[in-house]
């Protein structure tokens, strides 16, 4: 495994609530963990999961739930992007009409653009997180109505 990889795991976890990562790549794996604890993973794993969705429901009270329309959310740790390019326009605005399957994001994760689909049809409500923020596994990014 590339050295730079391993450096940019260790970035992650720091700046993120996560307190141990595992990564597997063909026969090649790394575990990376801020902290020793005798505590089980599974409680630590919940704790995170719902952690995240805490901190936009907090942030954005218009937000997340099932009456208020479908909730895109970030498939992995990373960094949430609008657009492909700094200069690009937004793929999706609010007010926007999207179809499964249209990309509607990218969340960068170790130097890669990872494109984000969208699950559900219907049109962008509201952006959950600002353009350029980290963002958790699970965090709801978009709102589609």
């Amino acid at each position: 495994m590339d050295i730079r990889k391993v450096k940019k795991l260790i970035e992650l976890l720091e700046a993120s609530d996560i307190t141990e990562i595992e990564i597997k790549e063909g026969e090649e794996s790394i575990r990376i963990s801020r902290a020793s604890n005798s505590t089980p993973l599974a409680p630590q794993v919940a704790a995170i999961a719902a952690a995240p969705v805490a901190a936009v429901e907090a942030e954005a009270p218009a937000a997340a739930t099932a009456s208020e329309g479908n909730i895109i959310q970030s498939p992995m740790v990373g960094t949430f992007y609008r657009a492909p390019a700094p200069s690009s326009p937004p793929y999706v605005e609010v007010g926007q009409h999207v179809k499964v399957g249209d990309v509607v994001c990218i969340v960068e994760a170790m130097k890669m653009m990872n494109q984000i689909e969208a699950d559900y049809a219907g049109v962008v409500a509201a952006f959950l997180i600002e353009d350029g923020e980290p963002v958790e596994f699970d965090q709801a990014l978009i709102r589609i109505v």
